[in-house]
């Protein structure tokens, strides 16, 4: 999709609102002052799910979701279930196998590569808007935390059952999430946003991001 080469899947987080819990009530909510499941979910091109994390408040990062889950590991530790590139926003940390967006692009190759980027990307956003049309529960669930992750994973399981018997999706305005999330991280603050047991390791993790990003952009975004 818009000339992205080798993308197995496009990753990003998405907040599902919750009745504020009776323990622990602090940690559910998110950066937008309302309780929440913070949702992990991967796609692919035709809007199924392949990757599905909803266990965790919504103040927890989306890259602190991402580093403690078995879709982390293997590809850290070259152990892909699948071969390619993983698409994330600016909230996750560069890889080789999980590229982002450059922050603040100057040349017309680096402006090439997000544009190509993003337009790709947007295939996780329109999932996950279709998920949340299809699924109005979705809006808010009055339930404990471990009942509402329960109901999340479930309306995930029946999303990708109905897309692949092309059932209608109810109308709406809008295909997208919630709204925009414009939030940035750089490359370098991503190891003070989530501090690491072997900074030489990350650093040595992310360098292996930027090169592998470098090569891309210079085989495919001249």
């Amino acid at each position: 999709m818009s000339g992205f080469p080798n993308v197995v899947g496009c990753i990003d987080g998405t907040q599902v609102q919750i009745q504020a819990p009776t323990q622990n009530e602090h940690e559910f909510v998110n950066r937008k002052g309302y309780h929440s499941i913070n949702v992990q979910l991967m796609c692919d091109a035709d809007l199924i799910f392949i990757n599905c994390i909803a266990k965790w408040p919504g103040s927890v990062h989306d890259s602190r979701i991402l580093r403690e889950s078995s879709l982390f590991e293997d590809f850290e530790n070259k152990r892909q279930p699948m071969r390619g590139i993983i698409l994330g926003d600016s909230r996750y940390m560069l890889r080789d196998w999980l590229l982002t967006p450059i922050s603040n692009p100057t040349t017309r190759q680096e402006r090439n590569y997000n544009f190509s980027h993003s337009s790709t990307r947007t295939a996780i956003e329109r999932a996950i808007g279709v998920l949340k049309r299809r699924w109005h529960c979705l809006s808010r669930l009055r339930l404990t935390p471990a009942k509402a992750c329960k109901v999340i994973a479930v309306c995930v399981m029946l999303s990708n059952r109905a897309r692949r018997l092309n059932l209608d999706v109810p109308d709406t305005d809008s295909d997208s999430d919630d709204e925009p999330d414009y939030e940035q991280a750089s490359d370098a603050h991503m190891e003070e946003v989530l501090p690491v047991n072997n900074p030489m390791i990350e650093r040595a993790r992310l360098a292996a991001g930027k090169t592998a990003r470098e090569r891309l952009m210079n085989n495919y975004f001249h």
